[in-house]
């Protein structure tokens, strides 16, 4: 009898104090749904769109009639912007423009806080600072006409590989005959183009291997954070519990693959370094280090995060530009017409005897406002990567405070049909205004705004004209068994959204 009682007690006791807590907020802060025990909210969130975090922040905020959605996700208050004006406004602004230090980013930088995507502050902007400076020096965020050809050369060899067959074993799982394997198809332009703004130097196609080897585990590691990625931000301890359900086991070992890749890198380089002179970014990085400990004693610039560095700007180039491609592919075999008014373009303005240059996007419209539309549709990373404010702000009349994570849901940008009219057709067209380009009808932000930017956002726009242009103009698209695609394969959420390989047939067009 006694000890039901004690039970009956301790019961009550939990349900009183889950409720207390449950609607336990700060002033004034935005409406959202309460907070249960572990997760708090973030049981609510998956419980209604538990694959589309961006659609049931959405949901959520039709249901608390709110353009901002507070809550606590785990212990984190949060905040999740659902207004297409007030997202451009959140990230433009400074008191946003902290990260959150959250497991993933530790996890992916030897336990520290390195690298560009997860730091902030002093050491966030000295580094991002020097890396855009130098880089921009090797061709990274403007016109350069050897990178141009160096990437021009790798698309070669790709659509060399299937008009004339496989020359190497590990190209046997890319190509088969007429058949080609998407993502990966599209990796090594984009990959040895960054090797080449790193460190001045490109793998030959008999180490293709190493490139796709990579950008299969930096794949393993973006997916490895899906939407359980929650449950290991607030409850760590889960990654030794169910290393497998929770992602961690994927996202340690893609994340290992990369790190090792530039880490073999980077001492090879330290090798043969000499402070006298530079021979590309890998050099000037070493040179500074070098400067700062010798004046300084310390230096924010070491080893670990020069290898941070490199993995930051290759970490969305082995993944993103080849899924925005094989999404574009997927729509293209939706909608067939769009191939044919491609091949159109490409024959009127280039023709057949040389390879698309950035030179021709200016006379290519529809073929420039397909990667953009693609970009639109597809909404990459629908919730960004996550910001922090950095000190207490007022946002629209309410009180964010300082620490709170706060994210842009960009999906509410992309799909707003006060901007775009039909924002759930794929229509490129909606970009050209009496037959060119018209930019000012872009209103999508896949690469950010404000400091925080992606910062390879003119690599990649660059790069995929040049892929998506040239590989066009050598094929025609169908599906791997010949039958029209109908539908969209289901999309994976992890840090980007993916969607699962697979084989595209392809034509040559003589």
């Amino acid at each position: 009898m006694i000890g039901i009682v004690i039970l009956i007690a301790l019961v009550s006791y939990f349900v009183a104090w889950a409720y207390k807590n449950a609607y336990k907020r700060f002033d004034n802060f935005p409406p959202g749904p309460p907070s249960l025990p572990v997760y708090g909210a973030y049981w609510i969130v998956l419980a209604s769109e538990y694959n589309n975090l961006a659609a049931a922040f959405k949901k959520l905020g039709q249901w608390y009639k709110t353009k901002m959605v507070g809550l606590y996700l785990g212990p984190v208050p949060s905040v999740i912007v659902n207004d297409s004006a007030m997202v451009k406004e959140m990230l433009n602004s400074e008191d946003f423009d902290g990260r959150m230090d959250i497991i993933i980013g530790r996890l992916r930088s030897y336990w520290k806080k390195l690298g560009i995507f997860f730091t902030d502050g002093y050491f966030w902007h000295v580094q991002r600072r020097f890396s855009l400076r130098y880089l921009r020096d090797y061709g990274f965020g403007r016109r350069d006409s050897n990178l141009e050809t160096v990437v021009e050369g790798e698309i070669k060899e790709m659509l060399d590989m299937t008009l004339n067959g496989p020359k190497y074993p590990a190209e046997e799982k890319i190509v088969k005959g007429d058949l080609i394997y998407l993502p990966h198809y599209f990796a090594v332009p984009f990959i040895n183009g960054m090797l080449h703004v790193l460190s001045r130097m490109t793998l030959p196609r008999a180490e293709y291997d190493r490139l796709w080897d990579l950008a299969r585990h930096v794949l393993m590691f973006q997916r490895g954070s899906n939407d359980l990625g929650g449950a290991i931000t607030f409850t760590p301890w889960i990654k030794d519990l169910l290393p497998n359900f929770s992602g961690y086991a994927g996202m340690r070992k893609g994340n290992q693959n990369l790190l090792e890749f530039f880490e073999k890198l980077v001492e090879e380089v330290m090798k043969t370094q000499e402070d006298s002179h530079s021979r590309h970014f890998l050099d000037m990085y070493i040179k500074k280090m070098n400067e700062e400990i010798k004046e300084h004693g310390k230096s924010t610039f070491s080893v670990d995060q020069l290898v941070l560095t490199c993995a930051d700007y290759m970490f969305p180039t082995a993944t993103a530009t080849e899924s925005t491609l094989t999404m574009l592919i997927e729509q293209i075999l939706l909608n067939p017409g769009i191939q044919e008014r491609v091949h159109e373009e490409i024959d009127r303005v280039v023709g057949k005897g040389r390879l698309p240059t950035l030179d021709d996007r200016r006379n290519m419209p529809y073929t420039e406002a397909c990667l953009r539309e693609i970009m639109r549709y597809e909404t990459l990373v629908p919730l960004g990567v996550p910001h922090r404010a950095i000190r207490d702000v007022k946002f629209h009349g309410y009180d964010i405070p300082e620490n709170t994570l706060v994210s842009a849901n960009l999906t509410m940008l992309n799909m707003d049909e006060k901007i775009w009219g039909d924002s759930t057709v794929f229509r490129p067209e909606r970009f050209i205004t009496n037959g060119q380009l018209d930019l000012s009808k872009d209103k999508s932000l896949p690469f950010g705004a404000g400091r925080r930017l992606c910062a390879g956002e003119t690599y990649a726009r660059q790069t995929l004209f040049q892929v998506f242009a040239a590989f066009m103009q050598a094929f025609s698209v169908s599906t791997a068994d010949g039958r029209p695609l109908t539908k969209p394969s289901k999309r994976i959420q992890g840090i980007i959204t993916t969607i699962p390989e697979f084989w595209v047939r392809v034509t040559p067009r003589r």
